[in-house]
């Protein structure tokens, strides 16, 4: 659907339904990709409105909590009006909230499992769709 905002979906891990047919619904151009590498790499070519992406905390990490910070940082300088959805384990609320939430906004925070009607008001509160 060209002309149609732009939606980029992250699913790394997955586990959950495949959320595309709705943000297409809501008149969504869709991009997904299944990992954090193709993600930065489709952000060098285009610019979303909106991004959808799993927050999965790694405590190997030196220097941060997750490849989301990647994200994060990537999109402040090249996307800098995308809306950011992320979905969390309940259990890595408190890193989430503390790392991420924090220092970059979050347009919406969806805990597992992912409550479909919360998702679609945040798509849609997240500007640019259309019924």
């Amino acid at each position: 659907m060209p002309g149609n905002p732009l939606l980029l979906s992250i699913v790394e891990l997955g586990g959950y339904p495949d959320y595309a047919p709705l943000y297409r619904r809501l008149g969504f151009e869709v991009e997904q990709v299944t990992s954090m590498r193709k993600a930065l790499a489709l952000l060098k070519k285009r610019s979303p409105q909106v991004v959808v992406a799993e927050f999965n905390f790694q405590s190997d990490f030196r220097d941060r909590s997750s490849s989301l910070e990647s994200l994060l940082a990537t999109l402040q300088s090249r996307a800098p009006d995308a809306r950011m959805v992320v979905f969390y384990e309940e259990e890595y609320e408190g890193p989430f909230r503390e790392r991420l939430a924090s220092r970059w906004p979050i347009h919406a925070a969806l805990p597992f499992p992912v409550d479909e009607t919360r998702l679609e008001a945040a798509i849609v509160s997240a500007g640019g769709a259309h019924d």
